[in-house]
């Protein structure tokens, strides 16, 4: 099992001995370990440049968390995947883990394993819905991402067909390339913990872009026109829009915002409902 991993980094000097360490002292070496520095203004190409040659560097201008992923990505040559994001790190037994788990079920091309959170430097419990789950998992997928980057691999082959990560959504990339996943995969799951997830500062993109759930919207959206939609992942897709929806168009009438837009996505959930119906799937 040949794995590739990529990491992609933004200004996070501080933090990548941390996650390049934790990759670097695995029980179950990887093939390559690829760090794509997305146009870093800090002196995290120094870091970089000390860890090699253990770790390939790809250096491009600022383009966002999901095109430096899909660059590393594109230039890997192991037939798997593991992703790492640079404020987390894993455990030393990680992909030793994952390896065995592939064992044990050679026809997943995708799988994730159990993770730690720490935030603020106290390790907390977590809370049910954000224990990670295995199966046939779309619907349970919709309220919130329930796969971390940091705990998930999969096959590059898969990443091809599904076409790779997003650069046009800023926030819930991760959530949108799921999405078109689980809607035709079941994911493994190592119930193992093998991923500390990092909490707390303030440069994680789920602190600095507010309204993470219109962009989660606006990818559940992408499916409403799917024929190949199950009617219950369909159901289950309006269901998740419409709460969403009517928290956003409810916040934007009483404190201002982009009211016009959800209106317009609420919109378009009514065509696709109608349109369903039509077609009678």
């Amino acid at each position: 099992m040949e794995i590739s991993v990529v990491i992609p980094t933004y200004n996070r000097a501080a933090l990548l001995p941390r996650a390049l360490d934790s990759v670097l002292e695995q029980s179950y070496p990887a093939l390559e370990v690829i760090v794509v520095d997305d146009g870093s203004t800090d002196n995290s190409p120094d870091v970089l440049k000390s860890y090699l040659p253990d770790i390939t560097v790809i250096r491009q201008e600022n383009m966002g968390v999901s095109a430096a992923r899909n660059r590393g990505i594109r230039q890997a040559r192991g037939e798997w995947i593991a992703l790492l994001d640079s404020d987390d790190a894993w455990m030393k037994d990680k992909l030793k883990n994952q390896y065995d788990f592939h064992l044990r079920n050679p026809g997943l091309d995708i799988f994730q394993s159990q993770e730690i959170w720490i935030r603020n430097g106290r390790r907390v419990n977590l809370k049910k819905k954000h224990l990670k789950s295995g199966g046939w998992i779309f619907k349970k997928a919709l309220p919130l991402c329930i796969i971390s980057p940091s705990a998930v691999i999969f096959t590059r082959a898969l990443w091809r067909e599904t076409g790779g990560f997003d650069p046009a959504l800023p926030v819930a990339e991760d959530y949108d390339f799921w999405l078109r996943i689980l809607k035709k995969r079941p994911v493994g799951l190592d119930e193992k913990e093998s991923v500390i997830k990092y909490g707390g500062h303030d440069d994680q993109l789920s602190r600095t872009t507010p309204l993470m759930d219109y962009y989660r919207v606006l990818a559940m959206a992408r499916h409403l026109r799917d024929e190949s939609l199950p009617a219950d992942y369909f159901q289950a897709l309006v269901k998740n829009m419409q709460q969403k929806l009517e928290i956003l168009i409810n916040g934007a009438r009483k404190h201002g915002g982009n009211l016009k837009e959800y209106l317009r996505l609420e919109a378009e959930l009514d065509s696709a409902i109608a349109w369903r119906k039509e077609l009678k799937i």
